[in-house]
């Protein structure tokens, strides 16, 4: 079958591209410590070597954030324009990373070498940051019609069942990931042909990701939707086992801290299994055509 081919396929262009997965690791690492190391500076700043940690130790104390004074509430305000800049650099170093990662997973045979991933980030790195501001603008623009509108309305309504905004809300939400998983598919359909051309033309990638989307709907939305359910499931095993583990010594932190990287390390090779069974997907749908020209320009001899 089609689909479980392209996911064989793209599962071995995955552990070739292991390298690759390692550096968008280490650049999600150093994303998120823009952020986290200033937060935890703060908090050893303020709190010190009192005995505010020891009342730390069983979980967040609101009277222990209290006690950190002026500080605090700067911190707070501080968080949304981190949060920007977190969003903005995730964004763009993706859109940079994400060049060299589906450049390796093309099918050239050329073995995975650093100067040709990063060659390969910057040469795709403009036209891939186009099509994800594209297609998170569209995502964006599609949840506020089928998820914010149907609760607004819900709400706004008056029902006298509570329930009511809260099957609204489920149904809402289940429609809205079905759908965006279109608008992901297309952009990785888009990716995955943009690394094969010789020229930048994000706008005619995008112009083949959606074509390609919709007319191999039989094969690839299932298997986009399979792959998404399996990286989401993943993603929520991992929170709930991060949010259940509270270590109290420096051992046990530093253990948190080496599995908690290696499941985001897997995550990571997730994301790029389906990057490889979308471009696995593209080359076999490809070659089918290419047979199908051949085919049909052949003479009919009579």
């Amino acid at each position: 079958m089609k689909i479980f081919k392209a996911l064989a396929s793209g599962f071995c262009k995955t552990l070739k591209a292991w390298k690759g997965i390692l550096l968008i690791w280490i650049g999600s690492l150093l994303t998120v410590s823009l952020v986290a190391l200033p937060v935890k500076a703060f908090l050893k700043s303020a709190l010190g070597g009192s005995m505010i940690t020891e009342r730390l130790k069983d979980g967040i104390d609101i009277e222990v954030l209290g006690d950190i004074g002026s500080g605090f509430g700067n911190l707070i305000s501080s968080l949304p324009v981190g949060l920007f800049l977190l969003i903005l650099t995730g964004i763009l170093l993706g859109a940079f990373l994400n060049g060299g990662i589906f450049d390796s997973l093309k099918a050239t045979g050329e073995k995975f070498t650093f100067s040709g991933f990063f060659r390969a980030s910057s040469r795709n790195f403009w036209p891939f940051l186009l099509i994800s501001v594209i297609i998170m603008a569209i995502i964006c623009f599609v949840s506020v019609l089928i998820v914010v509108l149907p609760i607004v309305i819900e709400l706004s309504g008056g029902s006298g069942s509570e329930k009511l905004p809260m099957i609204t809300a489920a149904l809402s939400f289940s429609l809205f990931y079905m759908v965006s998983m279109l608008f992901i598919l297309a952009a990785d359909y888009a990716r995955a042909w943009h690394v094969a051309q010789e020229k930048q033309a994000a706008f005619k990638a995008l112009g083949f990701g959606f074509s390609r989307t919709f007319g191999t709907f039989i094969s690839s939305y299932p298997m986009m939707l399979l792959l998404s359910l399996f990286i989401t499931i993943f993603t929520f095993l991992v929170m709930k086992l991060m949010a259940g583990w509270m270590p109290s010594k420096g051992g046990g932190v530093f253990l948190l801290f080496v599995i908690s990287q290696l499941l985001f390390f897997v995550k990571s090779a997730l994301k790029v299994w389906r990057y490889g069974s979308v471009t696995a997907l593209k080359e076999i749908n490809d070659t089918k055509d290419q047979k199908a020209e051949v085919v049909s320009d052949q003479p009919i001899l009579v």
